[in-house]
């Protein structure tokens, strides 16, 4: 069998690594560097290059020059060259085949096996179409492993002896993942792991572009230029005190005026535009901590891992959040692909699996959306079966009773989320049992088994305990569009907030009592909550209402309880 690579496919740039000799070596692409950006152009004729020489046709071809495709992985969209389309896995097998190929050119020998690292907060959908990309680049996918984790490796290699509580603070081009983890001799046990699947350092840029050209326009050449401004000032922003943009003849208005942009950009303004974001990384890190139980006082090393982590004003957040000064003994840029040829390397035995010891956790939470009695009649409520930061491998089981008299069979849809409304959600697919024995309500058990592997991907078995009939199935997530994140926590910055605040108090009183409502209440709050927030007036509306109505038909009652 062929050695087994490992890849870090990366929002701006991928790598590529393997063992040699018990230590992790980055390989070379065809133009003798480790760092590939992760861009593809697509030919007319069907040529496709990747990395720079496809990085070149950003400025002049930018409709057929796709950049930043990690940021689509598991959605529906998709991208179009010359009239044909690609799904974003199709764009990222492309990437994947040329690292393959530069490392069967390095290496002389052929190569159809891989490690492939993901976020730590990718979903199970994002998870399955990592691995499918890799399945179109022709390669046996062995392990999709988190960024953080592959990272903790590469520290856990070169600190065997260690015992060590470790933060990961992982910021790239796209995504964060902060994890948590303890070193204890050689083995990593990965105790929780927090994030955001869409914050990096491209939205810094983005933040940067829109503050050098605050005019509207409709150019993607101009577009790219600026893009590419904006990032250079980013990166020169983390050694010098300012940085000067430069941009004559960006476009052309309507009536044929040329459009130049020139602009100092001190370090101080771009700590002010990007303040915000770099805020927003302090929660994942309190709740990483929180899930696994520490206080920041436990921590003994906190690693930056990430191109993003060289910006100040990001160590200087962590360091205030965590109360340790942040340490990069480990290349950020580099470290996630020689963890990956590291648990590689454990794979195929070309490292002491014996001596590195491996444990992570399922990031998100899995369950189901049973029907349930509430004061309003029955009702799906969301209900975990495998909590988030389980350690995996896992399964768990738990019984339904049947919701209708005489039914003879149920469909077990499948969720991820930490919501209590399956709505807000990501439903992944169902499972449909047939067969049940006729009977009364709630008087035939149905156990449902959720068993979560290493790679992240999950197994559902559905069966009828009294006869033993199951039907199990690898949920099919295609299609299933990834939902984008809504930070409730935030809600009370939105417009309207104070008006319905007096409200979401009161009802958040009988979410914390316990009370039987409590689970009906709390959907309408997260419900309002995001309306807020996404300035769905009516839908705001709508909900609020309908909180009004159970907070006061439930006090109703409760005057007539003796």
């Amino acid at each position: 069998m062929s050695r087994i690579v490992g890849i870090d496919l990366g929002t701006s740039t991928s790598e590529i690594a393997c063992i040699v000799n018990g230590v992790p070596k980055l390989i070379p692409n065809s133009l003798g560097k480790v760092i590939t950006p992760s861009v593809v152009h697509i030919g007319q004729d069907g040529n496709i290059l990747v990395g720079e020489e496809a990085a070149e046709y950003l400025f002049t071809r930018p409709d057929c020059t796709f950049m930043e495709v990690k940021r689509l992985t598991g959605s529906d969209e998709t991208l179009k060259a010359y009239g044909k389309t690609y799904k974003p896995e199709e764009i990222q097998a492309m990437l994947l085949r040329y690292l393959v190929r530069c490392a069967e050119t390095h290496l002389n020998e052929k190569i159809d096996r891989a490690v492939i690292t993901v976020p730590a907060y990718f979903t199970d959908v994002q998870r399955r179409a990592t691995s499918k990309a890799g399945e179109l680049a022709g390669l046996q996918v062995e392990r999709i492993i988190n960024e953080p984790t592959a990272a903790a490796l590469d520290y856990g290699l070169s600190n065997l002896k260690e015992c060590k509580n470790v933060l990961v603070y992982d910021l790239g081009g796209g995504t964060l993942d902060v994890t948590v983890l303890e070193l204890f001799e050689g083995i990593i046990d990965v105790k929780a792991s927090s994030g955001n699947n869409h914050l990096g350092g491209k939205d810094f840029d983005e933040i940067i572009m829109s503050h050098l050209a605050d005019f509207s326009y409709d150019d993607e050449r101009a577009k790219m230029r600026l893009k590419k401004a904006a990032e250079d000032c980013k990166i020169v922003l983390s050694r010098e005190d300012e940085y000067q943009v430069s941009l004559p003849f960006l476009l052309t208005t309507q009536d044929g005026k040329p459009v130049s942009v020139e602009k100092t950009v001190t370090r101080a303004l771009f700590e002010t535009w990007v303040s915000d974001k770099v805020t927003s990384t302090r929660d994942p890190m309190e709740s990483a901590l929180k899930d696994a139980g520490l206080d920041r006082s436990d921590l003994q090393v906190v690693l930056l891992v990430g191109g993003s982590t060289r910006i100040p004003c990001v160590k200087r957040l962590v360091e205030e959040t965590l109360g340790t000064t942040p340490r990069s003994l480990v290349d950020p840029d580099l470290t996630v692909a020689r963890g990956a040829a590291i648990q590689a390397g454990l794979l195929e035995g070309s490292i002491n699996n014996e001596a590195l010891v491996l444990t992570d956790v399922c990031p998100y939470t899995l369950g189901t959306a049973p029907l349930q009695d509430g004061l309003f009649g029955k009702r799906k409520i969301f209900d975990p079966i495998i909590p988030r930061n389980t350690t995996i491998p896992v399964e768990r089981s738990k019984l339904y009773n049947t919701a209708h008299d005489y039914q003879t069979e149920v469909i077990i849809d499948v969720y991820q989320g930490e919501s209590s409304d399956p709505e807000n959600n990501e439903r992944l697919g169902e499972v449909e049992l047939k067969g049940i024995p006729p009977a009364r309500e709630g008087k035939e058990p149905v156990e449902v088994t959720f068993s979560y592997d290493m790679n992240g991907i999950l197994q559902v078995k559905a069966s009828v305990v009294s006869t033993g009939k199951q039907v199990s199935a690898e949920i099919n997530t295609a299609g299933v569009k990834v939902k984008t994140a809504v930070d409730l926590s935030q809600w009370e910055k939105a417009e309207g907030a104070k008006q319905v605040r007096p409200l979401i108090r009161k009802a958040e009183k009988f979410i914390n009592a316990g009370l039987d409502i409590g689970s009906d209440i709390e959907i309408h709050v997260e419900r309002l909550k995001e309306a807020l927030i996404l300035g769905n007036v009516e839908q705001a509306e709508e909900n609020r209402a309908a909180l009004r109505l159970m907070i006061d038909a439930f006090e109703d009652v409760g005057k007539l309880l003796p």
